[in-house]
């Protein structure tokens, strides 16, 4: 059981709903929390750099880019003298036919959602093998075991970090460093547009609220898990789909027809 208390943690994506929560949860336990917010015109974390008096930084990053990442990393070294545990919450997501898929945004889930999060681990691995201890905690979705219709980037983007952190858990072995992967499902946030919302109001989708899945990403690290599907029966068809995907063609192509209208609807709203 690893004890989070006095543990050093980068934060990605700290100033959404989920990265809040998760903040606070973190903070609770006695950890020191760096929050990367991409603007400190906005900044949704009172008391700067202490929280319920536990020393943490809120710090302007562009994760996309490479000169913010490295001055953040440098931050952290400065001030900190290391990292423990590095949680890639941040992400973009966009509910569209993929032929008319923005190609800017195309490219920005790309950065955010898998480019972003293996740089900022292979920033910050080298002193996680020193001190031969840390965990890469990479926070993916139910979407990247599932291609989902209208989803197909964000979908790739998920399935591709899922990948990515098996390889390295199997790469890092021996090390002292540990890779761990949450799925969740859809989770009641604004990350999610509010398509979405609606298609989860008629049943077309299940939707959980933030503070339990929290506390499971809070539990996954705590029991240094290495793969977590949360959400019934969705981490069931997860399965199914990775051993017989026909069974799950047949399923969706049942929906396809009725996702299309919200995609339309969507965009002509």
């Amino acid at each position: 059981m690893l004890d989070l208390h006095d543990k050093r943690i980068v934060l990605t994506g700290a100033a959404g709903g989920m990265g809040l929560i998760l903040s606070e949860l973190l903070i609770n336990k006695g950890a020191r929390v760096c929050r990367l917010v991409r603007n400190l015109d906005y900044d949704p974390f009172l008391g700067g750099n202490t929280a319920q008096g536990k020393p943490c930084m809120t710090l302007a990053c562009d994760i996309t880019n490479r000169e913010n990442r490295e001055d953040m990393v440098h931050r952290i070294h400065e001030q900190w003298g290391g990292v423990d545990l590095l949680i890639n919450l941040a992400g973009v997501l966009d509910f569209t036919p993929f032929q008319e898929q923005n190609p800017d945004l195309l490219h920005r889930m790309i950065e955010v959602n898998i480019e972003a999060p293996m740089q900022l681990a292979r920033a910050l691995l080298p002193s996680m093998l020193a001190q031969r201890s840390g965990r890469i905690v990479n926070v993916g979705s139910m979407f990247g075991s599932i291609g989902f219709p209208y989803f197909s980037t964000y979908s790739a983007t998920k399935f591709a970090l899922r990948g990515y952190s098996q390889a390295l858990r199997r790469e890092l072995v021996g090390t002292g460093v540990g890779v761990t992967y949450v799925s969740p499902r859809a989770v009641r946030t604004p990350f999610n547009p509010p398509v979405v919302h609606e298609m989860a109001a008629i049943g077309m989708m299940n939707m959980d609220e933030p503070e339990p899945i929290a506390q499971a990403i809070v539990r996954s690290i705590e029991k240094e898990r290495k793969e977590v599907y949360l959400g019934f029966p969705e981490s069931l068809f997860a399965r199914i789909n990775a051993l017989l995907p026909g069974l799950v063609d047949k399923a969706l192509a049942k929906q396809t027809t009725i996702l299309s209208k919200f995609a339309i609807n969507q965009k002509v709203s």
